[in-house]
């Protein structure tokens, strides 16, 4: 019986082999712009609005937002798209699709900026009460005109990013509508209230990296993940915040290109 198409907003840029970016809870594509071109130098770039984010509509036949049923979703976008074993990178529930995908083997590497799943449960709770203020703050009447404050975006951005000056109150603004008018957004907050990561070690390479200033997924996570994951690649990124790619582009994009690489290499010794 064949499977009606998943339907899915995407900026593709670049040549080479495939590598997929996703997203975090209540973002867009646009999180990965400022690593996009240089991604695109060595790549066929696929950045994603997933489904009921962004201009990407929800599921369809009523599918579920579990982990089972998100990593399938991501696995018929492949198949939608004509990508076979992509690479993948993605941040925060990204990250974690990103994980989950390489442990079923779907993806020929993965890099995990932040992933979600690592977490006590009180460090979850922590995460989706911020995530859910900050949607909040986007439905109240003055919200876009505070955004227009340079020091409101400072303490507010402070919660993403560990540089949220380096974000435009326009980039800031559309950011929060886009979370604002996620279908999606209440369907993955409330099936990750019981998810944590527990699949098997990926045998494609690895990398997870945590930013240092992450006050959504606290860095005490990253200890979680290489106890969980000792094969990966653990890094550090110094003064970035939960959604690095912004913070510091260079070493976000260097970190993908190497995780990428690191498959190449292995796929040619064997």
């Amino acid at each position: 019986m064949s499977r009606q198409p998943i339907e899915v907003a995407f900026e593709r840029r670049g040549s080479g082999s495939p590598l997929v970016l996703l997203h975090g809870i209540g973002h867009r594509w646009q999180a990965w712009e400022p690593v996009l071109d240089p991604l695109a130098e060595s790549h066929d770039v696929i950045a994603v609005d997933l489904p009921g984010f962004g201009r990407s509509p929800l599921l369809p036949d009523g599918r579920g937002y579990d982990m089972p049923s998100a990593v399938q979703a991501c696995a018929d976008i492949f198949e939608d798209l004509g990508l076979e074993r992509p690479h993948v990178a993605g941040n925060s529930l990204g990250g974690v699709l990103s994980l989950e995908l390489a442990s079923r083997g779907l993806v020929s590497s993965a890099t995990a900026l932040a992933p979600a799943g690592f977490w006590t449960p009180r460090d979850r709770a922590w995460a989706l009460w911020v995530l859910r203020m900050v949607r909040l703050s986007g439905r109240l009447p003055f919200g876009s005109t505070l955004l227009r404050w340079r020091y409101f975006r400072m303490v507010a951005g402070g919660l993403l990013y560990g540089r949220p000056s380096r974000l435009t109150a326009e980039v800031m603004l559309a950011d929060l509508l886009s979370m604002v008018g996620s279908p999606a957004f209440d369907l993955v907050a409330a099936a990750g209230r019981d998810y944590e990561f527990a699949s098997p070690a990926p045998s494609v390479p690895v990398t997870v990296a945590w930013g240092t200033r992450d006050r959504i997924l606290w860095p005490r996570q990253a200890r979680r993940a290489a106890e969980l994951l000792p094969r990966a690649r653990h890094a550090w990124l110094h003064r970035c915040g939960h959604v690095p790619m912004t913070d510091d582009p260079d070493r976000v994009a260097a970190l993908i290109l190497e995780t990428c690489a690191a498959s190449s290499s292995s796929a040619e010794a064997a």
